[in-house]
């Protein structure tokens, strides 16, 4: 990395700009009467200043004696006072002064980093209160030169938005602009991107523009329905009002967010948080006003990378250009791919994996060969609705596949993890399969060593809300048969007790363990052999060309077209051995259990899978 020193801001006419004269404070707040600023003295007073008016709901007023370190809220009509929607940074909560941050003064030396291209994406998930010992961003530095050993090229911090109380799992972010302090100040966050640059790991951040957390959001309060639709609701309450009666400022808001993070935390790139839950009936999408922003602005000058998590399946965000370059977004997470995985491990098939469970062998096949399992077929689960656009045209990168993540551990009831539902083998056949295909792999923190410490859903709300929470949820699994009792929706983890929290957190001593360094050192190998044999032919995938058959039962072969021969999976998904006819002619790359001496492929052994590069000389219907 090159010793130059960069400064760097986002301009955005929201929150607090530091001038030479002063601090400039701007609100929008369409639904208050008046505005004052009340900046915050050393004596422990209060100086309060009417704020300017100036149309369109805007409120901006210039303070000379303030400036970075200035503590400061908004008085809304003479009365509560909030924070700073656009806080930078809070000292205590969200409930508390805003501080005035000068984003400038932090001194970027990573200007030489170039990014790296999304082929060559291995993402590591972590959340940085359960990740790291300390629970803070630096105690995650301590630990990225063991993330970029094990194989990993880029982490993907869980939302760090600032939220009510100590603890929180993140997706109930009040504050969207400030890291929460729990985990440091703004320049920590700086320094981990820095020092993740230096190891040549790109850094993904999670953000969530669908819903704010119950506790400490007061734009409803001074922007009321300006901001939000309380004629349509999502699961988290009134809809966002993207589409409606001034919602370009409403729009210009979340915009700004994503450019903030990328520009003035150089991260590079954001996964947008349960999109489908986004109403938004205008043209363009805001999700494409988002992606058209970034591609305009810092895209422009670095590799960006947007991925979707959304339930809709929607196709039309991940298409490319005639060029093949990235439109909008790269890839989306596949759901589908880990829900078929998981009724073939588990057998569990309540609730989302009903739609899964009477044909998972061949709902996967498609996954691994077109992208998506449900490309607009009727779900059952969603009531007999439609589901999904056709994905079969679109590059298998434009796919994350995981066995794990947050959601899929913390939505469960205890938040078992896959350690604690299938057997070894069965997760090491499966990590082989997710890892070596040309989808993009995702691991959840924890997962390279087998952890078998829960992810449980976690907060830290005051007492009203607590209660609510706890027992919303509770009620929430009185849906699912194991749950109708009351006294086993008792057992269910108190999201707000500590513990619940604590219990969360990874227990490093697993990794040290037999069992531990054996998982790293078979997570390690097949990252390796990504690295060295499936990245380097990923330009070489041809779109639309790739697919899957059935045999013996319980096999599936699936294949896909590179510029020269193709790369073949075969997996035995049976507790009986499998003839595959032909020997055939190919390299293997990788089998579980290791194939004899003679390499032979004539029979599959139970359970196994073997990963090899065929020849285009040889017939694609050819063992």
């Amino acid at each position: 990395m090159e010793a130059t020193t960069t400064r760097r801001a986002h301009a955005m006419p929201f929150g607090t700009e530091i001038r030479p004269d002063g601090v400039l404070f701007r609100l929008w707040a369409p639904g208050a009467h008046s505005v004052d600023l009340a900046l915050e003295q050393g004596d422990g007073g209060c100086l309060l200043a009417p704020m300017d008016a100036n149309g369109d709901g805007w409120y901006r007023l210039l303070a000379p004696r303030a400036g970075p370190g200035s503590l400061y809220r908004f008085r809304i009509d003479g009365g509560l006072l909030v924070p700073d929607p656009v806080s930078r940074c809070q000292l205590t909560d969200v409930h508390g002064p805003s501080l005035v941050v000068d984003p400038r003064s932090f001194p970027w030396r990573d200007g030489s980093w170039p990014g790296r291209p999304w082929e060559e994406a291995v993402i590591y998930e972590l959340h940085p209160g359960a990740f790291a010992p300390d629970g803070r961003f630096a105690g995650v530095i301590d630990r990225l030169d063991y993330l970029a050993g094990l194989g990993v090229t880029a982490i993907e911090l869980m939302p760090v938005a600032d939220f009510p109380g100590g603890r929180n799992w993140g997706y109930d972010g009040a504050l969207l602009f400030a890291p929460d302090r729990t985990y440091g100040a703004p320049d920590d966050l700086k320094a981990l991107v820095q020092a993740a640059h230096a190891r040549g790991l790109m850094v993904l951040l999670d953000v969530v523009y669908n819903h704010f957390g119950p506790e400490g959001n007061y734009l409803h309060v001074y922007a009321r329905d300006a901001f939000f639709d309380e004629s349509r609701h999502t699961p988290w309450g009134a809809a966002i009002n993207f589409d409606g009666a001034l919602s370009a400022t409403v729009r210009r808001f979340f915009v700004d967010n994503a450019l903030y993070w990328l520009e003035e935390f150089h991260v590079d790139g954001l996964r947008l948080d349960a999109v489908h839950a986004i109403l938004d009936d205008s043209s363009p999408h805001i999700l494409e006003e988002i992606a058209h922003a970034v591609r305009h602005g810092p895209g422009r000058d670095r590799p960006i990378h947007l991925v979707l998590e959304n339930d809709g399946n929607e196709a039309r965000y991940l298409r490319r250009d005639p060029t093949d370059a990235c439109r909008l977004y790269d890839a989306q997470w596949n759901d589908d791919l880990h829900h078929c995985c998981h009724v073939l491990f588990t057998g569990e098939t309540e609730g989302y994996y009903a739609d899964y469970a009477a044909r998972p062998l061949d709902l996967l096949g498609r996954c691994l060969a077109e992208g998506f399992a449900y490309q607009g077929e009727t779900s059952r689960y969603r009531g007999g609705r439609p589901r999904g656009e056709p994905s079969r045209d679109l590059a298998p990168t434009a796919f994350v596949s995981f066995l794990q993540n947050h959601d899929q551990i913390g939505n469960r009831a205890f938040g078992d993890r896959l350690g604690l539902l299938a057997p070894e083998p069965l997760r090491l056949l499966a990590a082989a399969l997710v890892l070596l295909a040309p989808a993009p792999p995702l691991l959840f923190m924890g997962e390279e060593f087998g952890a078998t410490t829960p992810f449980l859903y976690f907060c830290d709300f005051g007492p009203d809300l607590a209660d609510q929470v706890r027992d919303g949820r509770r009620r929430e699994f009185g849906r699912f048969p194991r749950f109708a009792e009351a006294g086993a929706r008792e057992l269910i983890p108190d999201p707000n007790d500590l513990e619940t929290f604590r219990r969360s957190c990874l227990d490093w001593r697993q990794a040290e363990s037999d069992a531990g360094r054996r998982t790293l050192r078979f997570y390690r190998r097949l990252l390796e052999i990504r690295r060295r044999e499936i990245v380097p032919r990923l330009g070489g995938l041809r779109p639309g060309g790739a697919g899957y058959a059935r045999f013996g039962g319980g096999g599936l072969q699936v294949r896909w077209p590179l510029a020269a021969g193709w790369l073949e999976v075969m997996v035995n998904f049976s507790a009986r051995p499998l003839p595959r006819a032909g020997e055939g002619r190919g390299r293997v790359l990788y089998a579980l259990p290791a194939l004899d001496g003679g390499g032979n492929l004539a029979e599959l052994r139970p359970w196994s899978i073997v990963w090899r590069l065929v020849p285009e000389e040889v017939d694609a219907d050819e063992g």
